[in-house]
């Protein structure tokens, strides 16, 4: 069963910027498709907002908030998938999951925490 552990998110100053990383376990990715998540704090909908996703194809897609900013990426053979953020802004601050999609099912990281503040 595929596991799904997020790291890379801490505290940066606006206009900064980050690399999250989801690293799989248990099975490999690479016939996944990949998404990378966020859910802000005290969002009163309780629902987690999809910001860029990549195909097994490494086709990526993007939000319209992250459109230009915000880079998604997979290495199979590290078996990690990557999103690297740029010009962050206070409205960015969320916790960020990583989500696979595969024929076990749906698979969720644990959440990375980003703050973004001066």
């Amino acid at each position: 069963q595929m596991r799904l552990v997020e790291s890379g998110g801490g505290l940066v100053q606006p206009g900064g910027s980050l690399k999250l990383s989801c690293r799989a376990f248990g099975s490999i990715i690479s016939r996944s498709t990949m998404a990378w998540f966020r859910q802000a704090p005290g969002d009163k909908r309780d629902e987690r907002d999809l910001i860029a996703g990549i195909s097994p194809g490494f086709v990526p897609s993007y939000a319209d908030s992250v459109m230009g900013r915000f880079t998604i990426s997979r290495d199979n053979d590290m078996n990690t998938m990557y999103l690297e953020m740029m010009r962050l802004k206070p409205e960015d601050t969320a916790t960020y999951y990583c989500r696979a999609v595969n024929s076990e099912g749906v698979i969720w990281g644990q959440g990375t925490q980003v703050t973004v503040s001066s």
